[in-house]
């Protein structure tokens, strides 16, 4: 098997645990790359499998980094969350050998297209969880449009908008009150930031529309943030659009046995927990 190893050496222990795991994966697989600066053009390396060392910010970067070229990613947690990289190194030193052996599987996940254009200029660039809209210093509320195929459909007045993958369900769109989706569907998630309006709720629909945000109203002297993934940023001003698609490629994800997309919302986010009820006093504790 020929793979790419990618992380960021610029996170604590990144490095430490590439120098650990790098002879190990020497003697199973074929190296074709290392990139721990997340520097390098990878259209013309070819690979079976991209290991990315990190947390799910890494994976988030490398996915835009492998551009159109996407090869399946199998993430190695040295995070704190986990949620796409789920293996700790000694669990990937216990499964690697299985991979090898082709026994795994890959699933696919919707990427996105952000085009930005002003009169002057255009912009495309791949996301994999989420754009988002928002409101900069001095943090006025601003008013947008949304325009699905060609169609104005909503305005929204509040602190931003965010245009979210199923990937990205569950980061910043679940903090803003979106709902979780199944991270295979092909939908986008369009979750209004702090609206001014009652009325104003979370939308999913599907990933084959073409979503454009137009700025209508940005109070003199404001500012407004393009954020794609948490990690890119861009200033945009009223003469601006933003449109988001379905990406022509997809991020596939290697997942091994034994784990499931329910597992990992429950292990990582507690979600389908129980309350944690306080116990039931005893008959003698009452009667004291």
């Amino acid at each position: 098997m020929r793979i790419r190893v990618l992380g960021n050496a610029n996170r604590p222990g990144v490095r430490e645990a590439a120098d650990r795991l790098l002879p190990f994966l020497c003697r199973h697989c074929e190296i074709a790359l290392v990139d721990l600066e997340q520097k390098q053009d990878l259209t013309e390396c070819t690979a079976d499998l991209t290991l990315v060392l990190g947390g799910d910010g890494a994976i988030l970067r490398a996915a835009r980094q492998m551009g159109y070229c996407q090869s399946p990613v199998l993430g190695v947690n040295l995070g704190r969350l986990g949620f796409l990289a789920d293996l700790s190194p000694d669990e990937l030193c216990s499964i690697l050998p299985r991979v090898v052996q082709g026994d795994y599987r890959i699933t696919e996940h919707l990427m996105l297209e952000c085009l930005v254009e002003s009169p002057n200029e255009q912009q495309v660039v791949l996301g994999l969880n989420e754009i988002a809209l928002l409101s900069g210093p001095p943090f006025h509320m601003i008013g947008l449009d949304l325009i699905i195929d060609g169609e104005v459909v909503s305005g929204y007045s509040g602190d931003g908008l965010i245009i979210s993958t199923p990937i990205g369900s569950t980061a910043h769109s679940l903090s803003a009150g979106g709902p979780i989706l199944g991270q295979e569907l092909s939908a986008f998630v369009i979750t209004p930031i702090c609206p001014h309006s009652l009325t104003n709720r979370p939308v999913v629909d599907s990933a084959d529309k073409v979503y454009t945000i137009a700025v209508r109203r940005l109070w003199p002297n404001s500012s407004l943030v393009l954020v794609i993934d948490g990690q890119e940023h861009s200033r945009l001003t009223k003469e601006h659009r933003v449109t988001v698609r379905k990406a022509p490629v997809a991020f596939r994800l290697v997942k091994v046995p034994g784990r499931s997309y329910y597992q990992t919302l429950r292990d990582k986010l507690h979600w389908g927990a129980p309350p944690n009820y306080r116990s039931e006093p005893s008959t003698e504790d009452e009667r004291t």
